[in-house]
């Protein structure tokens, strides 16, 4: 594995999610079709960051999301499916099909741990995503050592590299780190994205809309 650094981009995009966001995924993929439409497509730089939605979910407790929602918002089961159907149909049109009701809700810091080590390999968007798909699309614990390290060489990351960050400690500096930079932005929900450090878009917003910030600053940076 090499990593892989761009000299030539003019606009660097600074993401904050966390991999059981189902929002997130839906701006991921939205990003991904403004990108398609980009011209200076090849002039962009793309680095994802880590954000937990629940920090202080306990480390090994595992949760059903319909569970977890249930006892956040004090709904009724059937309010919560009711809830979790429109983000689902959402996800439908961007070609993604959600099993929210199977979705296991478990603390990140070992996934974002993971995406870190991914990053130093220019790696980051695609274990970003296998780990998104895993938790919201198939129902796998996304905190599970075995389940990590499959998703891990399945990137292309080494085995026994990703074994050992994973029974260690590595990288939950960079992970906090990446929280504080988050409050810095003003990010205080996910997604969150950073154009060229000037301008912030908040939220799954539609593809046109970063077409648009795309093309300001691309313009600004030339």
């Amino acid at each position: 594995m090499t990593a892989e650094t761009s000299t030539t981009a003019k606009v660097r995009i600074h993401v904050w999610s966390d991999v059981i966001c189902p929002w997130c995924f839906i701006g991921k993929r939205r990003l991904d079709t403004a990108l398609r439409g980009f011209a200076h497509a090849d002039e962009v730089e793309v680095r994802w960051h880590s954000f937990q939605l629940d920090p202080h979910h306990p480390q090994g407790v595992r949760q059903p999301v319909f569970e977890m929602l249930a006892e956040k918002t004090g709904a009724p089961p059937a309010q919560v499916r009711a809830m979790t159907r429109q983000v689902t149909e959402l996800a439908a049109a961007e070609g993604l099909t959600y099993a929210l009701d199977r979705a296991v809700a478990v603390n990140t810091r070992d996934a974002h741990r993971l995406t870190q080590l991914a990053a130093r390999y220019g790696l980051d968007g695609p274990m970003h995503e296998r780990l998104m798909r895993a938790h919201l699309v198939e129902g796998s614990l996304v905190d599970d050592p075995s389940t990590l390290v499959r998703l891990a060489t399945e990137v292309g990351l080494d085995r026994d590299a990703t074994t050992r960050v994973l029974s260690s400690d590595e990288y939950a500096a960079d992970v906090a780190a990446d929280i504080r930079a988050a409050r810095r932005v003003g990010a205080t929900g996910v997604p969150y994205f950073v154009i060229n450090d000037q301008w912030g878009v908040s939220g799954a917003q539609p593809a046109e809309t970063f077409a648009s910030a795309l093309r300001t600053a691309y313009t600004a940076a030339s």
